[in-house]
């Protein structure tokens, strides 16, 4: 009999030194007021649990390829044809997807310096060098610097996260007037923002704009995302994705929840109202905050006496964590190192957490 051998084969260099992307944390228990990962704080339509209950007798059977009536839906719309969408397991699947069409180690991927962490984790994946975009306080998009990075790819996400930063259609436009490479603009906020990039599609066949029914749908569960694009760029994302990527549940209830347009404008409606009501009251505290178009707000915590810092900003979201209230900090930047985002939750979880907060003021006030 053979003896097995003593340890595994050694992995591809750049997947051992890869750091893996960290996700918020998704508690065990009740009682938590969960406002870290900018989920919806509401239910989502009620019309999908009945759409997802049909599916369950035709469970034996692989679903639809290429999710073809959801991906119809979604071109109708946008105004857009069929071969112009492609929908993935989740927007991060369609990031995913664009990394290993476009990078490699000669092909570098760029991003702001301030973005979503896992464009970083995706290269790393890929092996392919990273530009980062120097960005300032202020969050103003420099169009020619970004222009000018040298990525051939370069991912944009707008709203901006963490910040909640909007970049007008416009400013995206004075991009691709200049850019050559493959831009993405990551739009999943957008339902949250005052315009997007979509009307530019027709005339820039390199932007692609990614979505994601897991924030104003409801639905992050369920796993599914899509992506905007010239078929040209359609037709390569189509060669590399998995056969079946989205299962038949998951297609049946994001159909569903798209479709039920006046439940999730009433939703969206009321998480602006409560993100302005509560951004009004961090004001009166003499936070920081960035004006947001997306479901999560970015603050910067100020301690009695104007104290700020990441000594400040660690300390609250630790009183948070420790009564049960979770919210993000991302250290290890200057420009974010200080702040917390937090995500807009109802009503009620949003007086929680002021009067949590309200608490550590008066415990950190001077004696």
């Amino acid at each position: 009999m053979n003896r097995a051998p003593e340890s595994i084969p050694q992995a591809l260099p750049h997947i051992e030194a890869l750091a893996p992307y960290i996700p918020g944390q998704q508690p065990d228990g009740e009682g938590w007021v969960k406002l870290n990962t900018n989920e919806n704080p509401y239910p989502p339509s009620p019309r999908i649990a009945e759409a997802i209950r049909a599916e369950l007798s035709r469970l034996p059977l692989y679903p639809n390829p290429s999710s073809g009536t959801l991906r119809e839906a979604i071109a109708d719309f946008h105004g857009l044809e069929n071969s112009q969408v492609l929908i993935g397991n989740g927007s991060d699947d369609v990031l995913n997807l664009l990394f290993r069409s476009f990078c490699d180690k000669g092909k570098s991927a760029g991003m702001l310096e301030v973005g979503y962490s896992l464009y970083s984790v995706l290269a790393g994946i890929q092996n392919t060098p990273l530009i980062k975009v120097a960005c300032n306080r202020e969050m103003v998009l420099d169009p020619k610097s970004l222009s000018a990075c040298g990525a051939s790819v370069f991912f944009l996400t707008s709203p901006n996260a963490p910040t909640g930063v909007s970049y007008s259609r416009q400013q995206i436009a004075d991009i691709l007037d200049h850019y050559e490479g493959l831009l993405v603009v990551d739009e999943a906020y957008a339902a949250f923002a005052q315009e997007d990039a979509v009307p530019l599609l027709g005339n820039y066949p390199n932007l692609v704009i990614t979505r994601t029914f897991s924030k104003s749908y409801g639905l992050a569960g369920l796993r599914v995302g899509y992506a905007l694009a010239d078929p040209k760029v359609i037709q390569l994302l189509d060669r590399v994705r998995d056969s079946y990527n989205v299962n038949r549940l998951s297609q049946a209830g994001a159909l569903a929840a798209f479709l039920d347009t006046e439940y999730y404008e009433n939703v969206i409606n009321r998480i602006e109202v409560t993100r302005e009501v509560f951004r009004e009251k961090l004001k009166e505290l003499d936070w920081f905050t960035y004006p947001s178009q997306s479901n999560y707000l970015f603050t910067e915590p100020c301690q009695p006496g104007g104290r700020v810092g990441a000594e400040a900003a660690r300390d609250l979201f630790e009183f948070l964590q420790d009564r049960k209230i979770l919210v993000r900090y991302f250290a290890g930047s200057s420009l974010t190192e200080s702040f917390l985002r937090i995500s807009v939750g109802t009503d009620e979880q949003m007086d929680l957490l002021l009067a949590a907060i309200e608490q550590w003021m008066n415990r950190a006030q001077p004696k």
